[in-house]
């Protein structure tokens, strides 16, 4: 492919009066096929189309993290022993949710088949998942995001699956502290999912409104900030989060366009948890 550039420069020169601008216009033409080609064969190699050129080598990063996702989440699903019902109705509503087309809901089975055999080693699937992103350090976050999701979808996280997740995250290159606050961030997050605790906690006061205790707690949790941090504080850190899920950033780093529904789930999240500490605090 890198010599049809060439080609069409040639083509042009002798096709057009052995004209040096015709063999330049060539050479751009055949430059651009090239780029659309290449684009094209590694989109349709990864099974998420043609999409061409910067784009198409993209694609090869969401066919890995695709692959890891499932395959990650049926090991993780076996950690404790059994796919309970629970796990596999998440994961069957994870990829209604998705609208997969057949042949990446066939390819998401079978990855997750493939995670769920007991002798399934979790290293090289991580190195390469380490090696395509990274350039893209939020993919490893939306990565635990799902694992944690799927972890907890029976009602209980197993001291297996907990185990699992922090061998996963060490080798992800995540710090002791920093999974263990990634683990809390998310669990406070997902008691706002959809706004509904912000409408089942928030009461409307004389005052301007206030809180239970209970929900304000939750709130901080969800963006990992603490009490004690300044208004300035907690404001940066929501502008960071907000940045961080942001649909458009993540899948100009690879996210698979199927897969943003989660971040901006997770956005609206932070949203809620965020609108709760102003009211809370007074701030503007």
């Amino acid at each position: 492919m890198k010599y049809i550039k060439y080609i069409t420069a040639i083509a042009f020169y002798f096709l057009f009066g052995h004209s040096l601008g015709w063999a330049f216009l060539g050479l751009l033409l055949g430059g651009f096929i090239s780029f659309k080609l290449s684009g094209g064969l590694i989109g349709q190699l990864s099974g998420f189309g043609n999409v061409g050129g910067v784009t198409g080598i993209k694609t090869g990063r969401q066919a890995v993290f695709f692959k890891t996702v499932f395959t990650l989440m049926g090991k993780l699903a076996k950690a404790d022993g059994r796919v309970s019902e629970q796990e596999i109705a998440h994961v069957e509503q994870f990829m209604k949710q998705l609208n997969m087309s057949a042949a990446h809901r066939k390819q998401a089975i079978e990855h997750f088949q493939a995670g769920a055999k007991k002798d399934f080693a979790i290293e090289p699937l991580i190195q390469e998942f380490n090696a395509v992103t990274a350039t893209s350090p939020n993919l490893k976050q939306m990565l635990m995001i799902y694992l944690i999701r799927v972890a907890v979808a029976d009602g209980q996280l197993h001291p297996n699956e907990t185990t699992l997740m922090h061998q996963i995250a060490l080798q992800l290159g995540y710090s002791e502290q920093a999974f263990a606050q990634l683990m809390a961030m998310i669990q406070g997050q997902d008691q706002f999912a959809g706004g509904q605790y912000r409408q089942q906690h928030y009461q409307q006061g004389s005052a301007g409104g206030y809180t239970s205790a209970s929900a304000i707690d939750a709130a901080y949790q969800a963006l990992g900030v603490s009490k004690d941090d300044s208004d300035a504080s907690i404001k940066k850190t929501y502008r960071r989060l907000v940045r961080e899920y942001h649909p458009d950033k993540l899948m100009g780093q690879g996210l698979p366009e199927e897969m943003i529904k989660e971040a901006t789930e997770r956005s609206q999240e932070i949203q809620a948890a965020y609108d709760l500490i102003k009211k809370a605090r007074g701030m503007r």
